[in-house]
């Protein structure tokens, strides 16, 4: 195959982790691949180094219409880097924008979907951003929810969170492989094997084994206490905080649960998210 394996999440979701996953699994490295480095095998589609400026002289200079128009070709050039899938990360909802769709259908050849518990995004999405939880639920319940625009990057349509989940998996396909962050957390043995299987991959065990030990929590947060980590903001202290399951049960308050529930019960439902008593 010639074209793109998508590595889709909602942010601060588990992107991070499954492409540490990834390269540590595909380099078969002999000690942790180096966190700041993963952009050597895992592309991001928001990059603008993608999107050709025209007679335009910086990247915040395009319009939205004129992004769109690039975005086909953009996800063109980077298909084109192999003659093998190559992996891309996208924070994208399967959406539309002015008319052309956030992920190209022809140049896609898979997806793996990470979902995870808006009630710990919440929490750490506005850790990564800097503002209030409060503010952080009311960004995730908007239908028109997206990055700023900056000099480096083009804007990523987020959508809602219950938009965004059900854009990507609304209907099943033997293209499309759905993981949950808790069982990447609980199950990882299972997990990453069967994320590995979906890939057309059988690695020994021991070389699965590393990897996930490789990509663990414990070593990325290490490796960003050491060196840093190039995809924190300015804002944080640390991008890799705490890496844990129903955290929320110890942060949020009973009338913040209810306000997320709310918004997006029928998606909570279907990965069984919501907690017993709401």
């Amino acid at each position: 195959m010639n074209g793109i394996l998508w590595l889709a999440s909602y942010p601060k979701s588990g992107n991070t982790w499954l492409r540490a996953f990834m390269h540590n699994l595909l380099t078969n490295a002999k000690q942790p691949f180096d966190i700041n480095q993963m952009s050597e095998l895992t592309h991001g589609d928001s990059n603008g180094k993608w999107f050709r400026l025209g007679d335009k002289s910086t990247l915040s200079e395009l319009s939205p219409s004129e992004i769109a128009e690039q975005r086909p070709k953009a996800h063109a050039r980077i298909a084109s880097l192999s003659t093998d899938s190559v992996l891309v990360k996208t924070h994208n909802a399967m959406v539309e924008n002015a008319g052309v769709p956030m992920i190209t259908p022809h140049l896609s050849d898979a997806a793996i979907y990470i979902v995870r518990n808006p009630l710990d995004i919440v929490i750490s999405y506005a850790d990564h951003l800097g503002v209030s939880i409060n503010k952080m639920i009311e960004g995730m319940s908007t239908p028109n929810f997206q990055s700023p625009r900056s000099e480096t990057h083009v804007p990523e349509i987020y959508c809602d969170w219950s938009t965004h989940v059900k854009s990507w998996t609304q209907m099943s396909s033997e293209l499309l492989h759905v993981i949950k962050y808790e069982d990447m957390q609980m199950r990882p043995t299972q997990t990453f094997g069967n994320v590995a299987k979906f890939m057309g991959l059988n690695p020994p065990r021991d070389r699965l084994k590393r990897a996930i030990k490789f990509s663990s929590f414990k070593i990325l947060k290490a490796q960003e206490k050491r060196k840093g980590f190039i995809e924190r903001t300015p804002v944080q202290d640390m991008f890799f905080r705490q890496g844990t399951a129903d955290g929320w049960r110890k942060t949020l308050s009973d009338d913040q649960v209810k306000e997320v529930i709310k918004a997006h019960r029928e998606q909570m439902l279907r990965f069984n998210y919501i907690p017993d008593g709401f």
